[in-house]
C-alpha cells in the first residue's frame, strides 16, 4: 500500500471547511457562538481562520489584542474543529500605510498607490517584511502548542507587482547576478535593436507603460523577477513560523492558471499545494467543458508535488460576487464540483466564506450561512451533505495516481509566448492546452500537468502545446524520451526561441527538428473567418480518415525524416503536410501544424489511446459528459464517475463488479447516475 500521509496527523480525514472571519463579528458574541453550533451542522471539521485580520490583531503600532482570538481558538477545540491560522499580510492596516508609506506599492506608471483594497504591498520594503515578521513571530509563539492548529495558511492569494525605487534596484541586483556583465545580458535582450543598448545598470527599469515595453528579454526577466522576489517574501513569512512550529505545515492559496506568478517556483517551499476555484458554472458553454477546464487546473496543482494531495482551500458552495453574472450553482452542482476537486487528488474541500460579510465589497458573495443567518437553507443543506460524503471517504485520504499522460503547460513559455508580436494577437496558449488535456478527461485517462524542468521518463505520452520557448536542454530530453520508446505530441509555433526569447537560428522548430523531423519554412495566421482542412491520407499510420477543419493557424513545413498523414486542403500551399509522425528510435513524436477542431482531436487522440493501450480509470466506454477520474493507493482503486449533464446517465461495467464507497452497497453490470450525479466505486487495484 502506497500513501501520502495527511495533511495533519491531527486530522486524518478529509478536511472539509471555511475561510472564518470573526473579527467582523466580535460585536456580536451571539453569532459567534451560533457559527460554532452552525459549523457542526455543516459537517465542518476546519476553519480557516483570520486571513485579513491584522487591524483586529495590532490595532496600534506595537499593541497586540489577541484575546478574541484566543477566545475563537479555544471554542474551536471544544466543539472538535480544527484551524489553518492565516498571517494577515494580504491587507496591511491603515496606520501601517499612513506611517510608512513605502509599504505602498508603485504601479507600472510610476505611481505610488492609496492606501486600500489588498494584496498591494510592496514584497522589497524593509519595514514591511519587518512588520510582517513580528506579526508571525507573535501568532506562532501564542499558537505554537494550541491543539487545534494544523496549518498555516500564508498571506492570501499572492499577486501583482510594485515598480518602486526599492524594487527596481533590487531587480537590478538580480539581474547582475543572473548575467554577471552587461554584455551578456545586452546580447540576451537583443538590445542592439533600436538602439537600445545599455551602458550601465543604473539605466535598467522595469517595463513601464511610458517606458520600455519592446525588449522581450527584459519583459521576460521582469515576470521572472516579480515570481523570485514573491517567493523570497513569502519565504520571508515562513521563517518564523517554521522556527517555532516546524511540525505545522504551510501553504499559501494559488489562484488556478493565474498568468502573474510561476507557481513552479513555489512548490518546494510549500509542504501542501493549496488552490481557489471559482469556474463559471452553467453559462453558454457546456458543463462538461467547463469541468474538464477545471480538472485541467486540478491535476496542475497535484503534479507540483510529484502527486502529492493537494487543498482546495477557496470554492464557492452558491455563487460569487465579482463575475459578470452572479449565477447560482444548480441542486446538484455544489457535491459534484466539490467531490471532482477530491476526485483529482485534493484532501480538503473549503469555501470562501464562512458566513457572508455584512457589508463593502463582497457582502453578496456566497457563504456557508447566508445573511438570514441560519441552516434552514438550500446552500446550507448541500453544504452538509458535502460534509456527510466526506465524512465516508477516510479511505481515499493520501492516496493519488500515476498518469501515463503528461501535458506540458509552462509559465514562462507563456510569457514568452503572449508577449511575441506575430502570428495572431491571441495566442490562445491556455485554451489549446484545455482542447488536448480534454480528449483524455473525456476517456477517463489520468494526466499530469507539468512543465519543462520535470522529469519526463515517468510517463509514456508526453502532449507539448505551443512549445514556443524551449530552455536549454529541454529538445535533447524530449529527444531522449522518445528515443527510449515514448511518444510526443508537438504543435504548431513551438520551438521558435530560447530561455532569452531570441529566435532559434538554422531553421524551426529549433532544438526539436530531429525528434519531429520536419522543417518549418513559414507560418501562415488566418483571419477569424477563414480556414483551411486537412484531408486524412489513405492507409496513415494512424488509420484516421476525412477531413478536419483548420482555424487560426497552418504551419507550412518540409518533411526531412518525417512522414505525412495528411495534407493541406486548399490555399497555396494545398497538398503539403498538416500531420506528420516520425519514428525516432523506439518511439514516435508526432507534429500538428495546424489548430484543429475538436472532433480532430478527439479521433486523433482516440487513436492513440488505442494504439498505446492507455489505461483508463474505467475501462468503458464513457457517455458524453461523464469521466471517471482515479485514485489508489496500490491496493485498492477509487473511481470517481461524475456527471457534468443535466440528463441521466448509464455507464456499462463490461461484467465488472464495485463497490459504491458511499451508499455501501456493491453495484454489478452498470451504473446509473442522475443529472449532476456522482458516484464513488471502490475495487482491487488494477
Amino acid at each position: 500500500m502506497t500513501k501520502f500521509p495527511p495533511i495533519n496527523d491531527k486530522c486524518p480525514h478529509l478536511l472539509h471547511g471555511a475561510d472564518y472571519n470573526p473579527d467582523q463579528w466580535l460585536h456580536r458574541p451571539d453569532i459567534l457562538a451560533e457559527d460554532l453550533r452552525l459549523m457542526k451542522a455543516a459537517n465542518c471539521n476546519v476553519m480557516s481562520v483570520g486571513i485579513f485580520a491584522w487591524a483586529a490583531l495590532e490595532p496600534e503600532e506595537g499593541k497586540f489584542t489577541f484575546a478574541w482570538l484566543d477566545q475563537v481558538m479555544d471554542q474551536l477545540a471544544k466543539h472538535q474543529i480544527y484551524a489553518f491560522l492565516a498571517t494577515p499580510s494580504g491587507a496591511r492596516p491603515a496606520w501601517l500605510s499612513r506611517k510608512y508609506p513605502e509599504v505602498l506599492r508603485v504601479e507600472a506608471d510610476r505611481k505610488r498607490i492609496l492606501h486600500g483594497n489588498r494584496h498591494n504591498h510592496c514584497y522589497t520594503s524593509p519595514v514591511y517584511r519587518e512588520k510582517v515578521r513580528v506579526i508571525n513571530t507573535k501568532l506562532a509563539e501564542r499558537y505554537q502548542e494550541h491543539p487545534v492548529l494544523l496549518g498555516w495558511h500564508i498571506s492570501n492569494e499572492y499577486g501583482g507587482e510594485c515598480h518602486c525605487e526599492l524594487c527596481q534596484a533590487a531587480f537590478r541586483k538580480w539581474l547582475q547576478k543572473k548575467y554577471q556583465t552587461l554584455e551578456a545580458l545586452n546580447h540576451a535582450w537583443w538590445t542592439a535593436f533600436w538602439s537600445h543598448t545599455y551602458t550601465d545598470w543604473s539605466e535598467i527599469e522595469s517595463p513601464a507603460p511610458h517606458g520600455e515595453q519592446f525588449v522581450h528579454g527584459l519583459n521576460l526577466d521582469w515576470k521572472r523577477f516579480v515570481t523570485h522576489q514573491t517567493l523570497d517574501f513569502y519565504q520571508h513569512e515562513i521563517a518564523p513560523l517554521k522556527a517555532i512550529t516546524p511540525a505545522i505545515p504551510v501553504t499559501t492559496n494559488f489562484m488556478g492558471t493565474y498568468p502573474g506568478l510561476d507557481y513552479w517556483k513555489f512548490a518546494n517551499d510549500l509542504d501542501v499545494v493549496a488552490w481557489d476555484s471559482y469556474p463559471r458554472w452553467h453559462e453558454a458553454k457546456t458543463d462538461w467543458q467547463t469541468a474538464a477546464e477545471v480538472a485541467f487546473v486540478h491535476d496542475l496543482n497535484r503534479s507540483l508535488k510529484q502527486g502529492k494531495p493537494f487543498m482546495l482551500m477557496e470554492s464557492t458552495p452558491s455563487m460569487t460576487n465579482w463575475t459578470p453574472v452572479s449565477k447560482l450553482k444548480r441542486p446538484g452542482m455544489h457535491l459534484l464540483s466539490s467531490l471532482q476537486a477530491v476526485a483529482h487528488g485534493a484532501d480538503a474541500v473549503q469555501y470562501f466564506q464562512w458566513r457572508k460579510s455584512r457589508g463593502a465589497t463582497e457582502k453578496f458573495h456566497g457563504a456557508v450561512v447566508d445573511h438570514v443567518g441560519h441552516e434552514k437553507t438550500r446552500v446550507f443543506r448541500e453544504v452538509a451533505e458535502v460534509g456527510e460524503v466526506l465524512k465516508r471517504l477516510d479511505p481515499v485520504v493520501g492516496t493519488s495516481v500515476k498518469p501515463e499522460v503528461a501535458l506540458l503547460f509552462d509559465w514562462e513559455n507563456r510569457w514568452a509566448l503572449e508577449d511575441a508580436q506575430g502570428l495572431k494577437r491571441n495566442k490562445k496558449y491556455e485554451e489549446t492546452c484545455y482542447r488536448h488535456y480534454r480528449s483524455f478527461w473525456s476517456c477517463g485517462i489520468p494526466v499530469d500537468v507539468i512543465n519543462q524542468d520535470c522529469a519526463f521518463s515517468r510517463y509514456r505520452l508526453l502532449i507539448a502545446p505551443m512549445l514556443y520557448m524551449v530552455r536549454p536542454g529541454v529538445g535533447e530530453r524530449l529527444t531522449e524520451f522518445v528515443a527510449g520508446g515514448g511518444t510526443l505530441v508537438v504543435t504548431y509555433w513551438s520551438g521558435i526561441v530560447d530561455q532569452h526569447d531570441l529566435c532559434f537560428l538554422g531553421g524551426f522548430p529549433g532544438p526539436l527538428r530531429k525528434v519531429l523531423g520536419i522543417w518549418s519554412e513559414e507560418i501562415d495566421g488566418l483571419y477569424d473567418d477563414d480556414e483551411n482542412y486537412v484531408t486524412m491520407l489513405d492507409r496513415n499510420a494512424l488509420g484516421l480518415e476525412g477531413e478536419y477543419r483548420v482555424k487560426d493557424v497552418c504551419d507550412l513545413i518540409h518533411l526531412e525524416t518525417a512522414e505525412a498523414l495528411g495534407v493541406y486542403r486548399e490555399d497555396f500551399y494545398a497538398g503539403r503536410p498538416a500531420l506528420t509522425v516520425n519514428r525516432h528510435g523506439q518511439g514516435e513524436a508526432y507534429y500538428l501544424a495546424s489548430r484543429n477542431e475538436d472532433r480532430f482531436l478527439n479521433g486523433f487522440y482516440r487513436r492513440l489511446i488505442d494504439k498505446m493501450q492507455l489505461r483508463q480509470a474505467l475501462p468503458t466506454e464513457l457517455p458524453v459528459g461523464v469521466t471517471a477520474q482515479l485514485r489508489t493507493d496500490g491496493c485498492q482503486d477509487y473511481v470517481f464517475l461524475l456527471n457534468f449533464t443535466t440528463e441521466n446517465k448509464v455507464v456499462d461495467l463490461n461484467g465488472g463488479e464495485v463497490k459504491d464507497l458511499v451508499a455501501d452497497q456493491v453495484i454489478r453490470g452498470h451504473v446509473e447516475l442522475p443529472p449532476y450525479g456522482v458516484r464513488i466505486l471502490e475495487r482491487s487495484a488494477l
